[in-house]
Order: C-alpha cells, then structure tokens, then sequence
C-alpha cells in the first residue's frame, strides 16, 4: 500500500490528517507490520484534554503494546468505536476504516514538523 499524500506522518509512526480544525490519528501501515495483529485497542475518552506529544492511547498487539501519540494539542473529539470489537480493523485498513482517535486543535504544537508522505518513506 502506498503512503497517502493528504497526511502528515510522525517518527513514532502514526499518521495525521488534518480537516479544519479536526485531527484524525492512525497508525502506518510500517507501524502495523511491525506490530503484527492488532489484538485490542484503548484510547481515552471523548472530552480528554491532551497535550502534543501526549499518549491519546494504546494499541496493543501479539507482539506489544504501543502508545499512540498527539502531535497537536486539543481536546478528544471522537473515538473509532469500531475498533472495540474489530481491532482488526487497524491491521486490514490502517488509512480508512482503522484510524484512532479524532483530537479538536487547539495548538498545533509539533504536528508542523510532521514529514510528508515522500519524506516519511524516505525515512524507512
């Protein structure tokens, strides 16, 4: 699968696409290999305050589990509450159905320093 170019990618491998003043967080692909199966899913709650940088949750895997992390500050607007009972989701379409967690910015902290897709696949 290619890397989708209407996103922004993070070291720590997760992805964010921003649409107005809204964030969606997911995990790449490269992420999801290393993983392997992605057995359950645990972000915090709608209304959670969280910093950039700050962990918005866990995914955790056969393999580990892996924090998830914001690259702007905001508030947890929604939660993919599909992947309570299919966190297979994230490994089957980890650009689509399987995204995370939605954050309202308030501060776009780090997420302007966030590789491009061609700049984060250079990077693996």
């Amino acid at each position: 699968m290619s890397t989708p170019t209407d996103r922004v990618y993070s070291e720590s491998h997760e992805w964010y696409k921003v649409d107005g003043d809204i964030m969606t967080i997911g995990l790449t692909t490269y992420a999801v290999d290393q993983l392997t199966d992605v057995t359950f899913v645990e972000m915090q709650e709608p209304g959670t305050e969280v910093g950039s940088g700050d962990s918005v949750g866990e995914v955790e895997s056969v393999k580990t589990t892996s924090d998830i992390y914001s690259a702007a500050a905001g508030e947890i607007v929604e939660v993919n509450e599909a992947l309570s009972d299919n966190p297979e989701l994230v490994n089957n379409d980890p650009y689509g159905a399987g995204w995370l967690v939605k954050v309202k910015i308030s501060d776009r902290g780090t997420l302007d320093d966030c590789m491009d897709a061609a700049a984060y696949d250079a990077s693996l």
